[in-house]
């Protein structure tokens, strides 16, 4: 027994190496498949807006299937969903590896998106069964530091294998990462009897995913094919029947797939609505800022590669000591700390210009990856504390599908905002070079305010809570 019990005070890492090895492979896969889709366009002579749906397919398969898997963790144990997320994952990266033609990758890439929405919702709920307690947050400072390795090698690493093996190599390289975190999960995390007593949701499940389609559509698609375009009036009347539809539903439902009385637990509600907010304003810094590096610097791809590796290298650092931090002060002090250096770090960003040292340019690259740092473990420890312990695999799942439509959104706004300042500069009848720098500085500028109303509702969330670190601001805990 106090063996037992100094495992809970100290955390599990076994069980912690688990959810770390699906962490990391799933954002090395992410940026290893970025560098390589020039490539796969020229080898299936493919233009830009065929292969994006092999990106585009991946992240919209995931986000629709993120709170159903969440939920059938809750439900199944996270031992089943974990075994089957690294098997569907492994198997569909050697499909991609083999892929004849275009449509058969992305078809793959596809299945491939089952696999990580798997990993993706439980993950969370895995460090929270195996922590506990005031642990908890140098865990999640641990993870957020594996997302950001991940995130740093997968650009160099595709580039190497690229070049020595042709791009099927970059898919194959998850086959050992796959294994070894199947083998980790077979071994480490205990079998949980299924919940008999409680059923899946399928009718929410199928509206939610109809409904975050036609959204999700709309904001990748909208700024390429109109906004006033059929295609894209027509997704968004989807959404807008899904959506309601669903929160209807969801309301009648003995068994729902998200518990709607979630919302009203204010860390919770917050904590995920300042996650939105902070997605936004990081991607419009990371769609816009290569074209900067590529087109006004001349720099080579890998140059480029090196300037962006900054922001995770710093988050690396900064997001282990704030998750260690998190632990024993006001979580909400670490998150409007982090989104005021992220607001502070695009503003400065936006300011760059042709003749821009490279040096200003990996400052405020750190700049904002120490923001991203601070605030990212505290505010994931934040919210996954705030809710029911039997719920808690569904609550990972929404804080994914939170980053994943915080992503989208950020790249739509930024690519709109970016798009229309260019214009009203061309109409002006400024050079291409100003016109370009009208659009970034309109595009950062607007992220920046993104992170600063984010950093407004985190400071006023900690006038709510302003004696409590996150592990113990618990509203509703226990299992029933």
């Amino acid at each position: 027994m106090q063996q037992q019990e100094q495992k809970g005070r100290a955390g599990d890492w076994q069980a912690f190496s688990v959810a770390a090895t699906g962490t990391f492979m799933a954002t090395l896969d992410a940026g290893i498949v970025n560098t390589a889709l020039p490539i796969v366009a020229h080898g299936f002579a493919a233009s830009l807006q065929e292969i994006q749906w092999a990106v585009a397919g991946y992240l919209l398969v995931i986000s629709c299937l993120l709170p159903l898997f969440g939920r059938m963790g809750d439900m199944y144990g996270r031992r089943r969903m974990y075994t089957l997320g690294f098997v569907v994952f492994i198997v569909a990266s050697m499909l991609c590896g083999a892929a004849p033609s275009l449509w058969t990758l992305i078809a793959a890439r596809v299945l491939q998106g089952v696999g990580a929405a798997m990993l993706m919702s439980n993950g969370p709920a895995i460090i929270m069964a195996a922590f506990p307690g005031a642990t908890r947050g140098r865990a999640l400072g641990i993870i957020g530091m594996t997302v950001a390795l991940g995130s740093l090698a997968g650009p160099g690493l595709g580039g190497l294998l690229i070049q020595s093996f042709g791009w099927r190599s970059v898919f194959y390289v998850n086959l050992p990462i796959g294994l070894a975190g199947l083998w980790l999960t077979r071994r480490f995390l205990p079998p949980v009897e299924r919940l008999h007593d409680e059923s899946l949701d399928l009718p929410g499940a199928l509206l939610f995913a109809v409904g975050m389609t036609g959204l999700l559509l709309v904001m990748t698609h909208g700024h390429d094919w109109g906004w006033t375009s059929p295609q894209v009036l027509i997704c968004m009347a989807l959404a807008l029947v899904a959506f309601p539809w669903f929160v209807s539903w969801e309301r009648r439902t003995s068994q729902p797939m998200i518990d709607l009385s979630l919302f009203s637990i204010w860390p919770f509600f917050s904590g995920n609505v300042v996650a939105f907010l902070s997605f936004m304003s990081m991607f419009s810094n990371a769609i816009l800022l290569p074209f900067y590096l590529q087109d006004q610097l001349h720099l080579t791809p890998l140059m480029t590669g090196i300037v962006l590796s900054s922001l995770p290298m710093a988050m690396a650092v900064a997001a282990p000591v704030s998750g260690y931090l998190s632990e024993r002060i006001n979580f909400a002090t670490l998150t409007t700390l982090g989104l005021a250096v992220m607001s502070a770090g695009l503003l400065g960003q936006s300011l760059l210009r042709p003749e821009t040292a490279l040096w200003r340019v990996f400052l405020g690259q750190m700049v904002l990856g120490v923001g991203v740092g601070i605030f990212m473990s505290p505010n994931n420890n934040s919210v996954l504390s705030s809710a029911p312990q039997n719920k808690i695999g569904l609550v990972g799942g929404f804080l994914a599908l939170v980053r994943n439509v915080g992503m989208v959104s950020g790249i739509a706004t930024a690519m709109t905002v970016f798009g229309a300042a260019q214009g009203r500069a061309m109409a002006l009848g400024l050079d291409p070079s100003e016109c370009f720098f009208a659009g970034f500085r309109a595009a950062l500028s607007a992220g920046a305010v993104f992170s600063g109303l984010a950093a407004c509702l985190s400071l006023y969330r900690r006038s709510m809570f302003h004696t409590k670190p996150a592990h113990e601001h618990h509203l509703v805990h226990k299992d029933p």
